[in-house]
């Protein structure tokens, strides 16, 4: 199997470093927490680069791409702990292309590929626990459409989105929906998350919305498997920056006058965290190889993936933090505000306890990757 990227593949890495590298410096994320966590023009900087229809066809204005190149940008993302949520945008552009009704696309994708419009995924509720079936928003018909009410909670950038894609029970059967944030019956309530991006708990009170498939559960299960693969890349990036940072202050800190980097026992952490990350990495590529099998395969495989980074996240964040100090701790200093986005990223989509729970539940006589 070739896991070298494309011509194609390497510059669109090379685009997003670039951005990061000269936009998106950390004294800027700095301005954006202090003014809550999120920018509508760094995303509109994302969009230009053509990432918010990365997953959306060249016939809705969009890059036609796949997960191979999300991977790709969200590793370059993560390098930068970049707060815009543009993994919405894939997440909302596949999962309409996969499942919206014609109509919706029509009005949407454009929108979104162009970034003109920014939909998020509104599916967390207190009680579900990250299970996708547990869903207490209720849907009715509406004449000619349909309404929703429900609480969602931790919604990325909820209170600044253009419209959010709902799971709610329609006669029984879970369904997802499109509600725009300025409709009636929408009322939102923004706050900074710990990893200092923004989010929001969207209420809705019979908020006229638009059918995006009957089948929701399946819908949604695409959807949560591909905000997985974006998260566990977007890990790949912050821990491969995080373990460079220690690594270079490890080289200028000294102590008995030699550097800290020669202390053997120091060298043996850094061999550890290097293989953390590449673990890592090597199941976020199986995850992204696997978003485009069957259900059943797609949703182990993304478990699977989840438990590897979560553990390794902990890890590479706990250890850099510990090598680096005091200065670890410190809010002035860039590595305490990786070791947050790695900690806020084991817990999104479900943390690893759930997902090892989850690959428990579907193991079969043979256990093996790839069985």
């Amino acid at each position: 199997m070739d896991f070298n990227f494309s011509d194609d593949q390497e510059q669109l890495r090379d685009a997003v470093a670039k951005w990061v590298a000269k936009g998106y410096d950390f004294e800027r994320r700095k301005k954006i927490v202090a003014a809550g966590g999120f920018d509508r023009a760094a995303y509109d900087e994302l969009a230009e680069l053509g990432l918010a229809g990365l997953f959306i066809s060249e016939d809705h204005g969009g890059m036609g791409m796949g997960p191979v190149e999300a991977m790709v940008v969200m590793e370059e993302l993560g390098r930068g702990i970049v707060l815009e949520p543009i993994a919405q945008a894939f997440i909302a552009g596949a999962t309409l292309e996969a499942f919206g009704a014609d109509d919706v696309k029509a009005e949407w994708l454009p929108r979104i590929a162009g970034g003109e419009a920014l939909v998020v995924l509104a599916q967390q509720e207190r009680k579900a626990r990250y299970r996708l079936d547990v869903c207490e928003a209720q849907a009715a018909q509406a004449g000619a459409g349909y309404t929703v009410t429900g609480l969602k909670n931790i919604v990325p950038a909820g209170d600044q989105a253009d419209a959010f894609l709902v799971p709610a029970q329609l006669d029984g059967k879970l369904a997802l929906f499109l509600v725009e944030r300025g409709a009636q019956g929408v009322a939102t309530r923004g706050y900074l998350t710990q990893d200092e991006g923004r989010a929001a708990d969207v209420e809705l009170t019979n908020a006229p919305a638009a059918l995006v498939s009957a089948d929701g559960l399946a819908a949604l299960a695409y959807a949560v498997d591909l905000g997985l693969a974006c998260a566990c890349a977007e890990g790949v990036g912050a821990m491969d920056r995080f373990l460079a940072m220690t690594v270079e202050y490890m080289n200028q800190r000294k102590q008995f006058g030699v550097t800290i980097a020669s202390f053997q026992a120091l060298r043996h952490r850094v061999a550890d965290m290097k293989m953390q990350l590449e673990l890592a990495r090597s199941m976020s590529y199986y995850a992204t190889l696997k978003l485009g099998t069957e259900e059943a395969e797609r949703r182990q495989a993304l478990s699977r993936a989840k438990v590897q980074l979560g553990q390794s996240m902990r890890f590479v964040g706990q250890q850099g933090v510990q090598l680096h100090g005091g200065i670890g701790v410190t809010d002035e200093y860039a590595g305490s505000h990786y070791f947050k986005k790695l900690t806020a990223l084991e817990m999104t989509y479900g943390d690893t306890l759930h997902h090892l729970g989850e690959v428990s539940a579907r193991m079969t006589d043979s256990a093996g990757v790839f069985a």
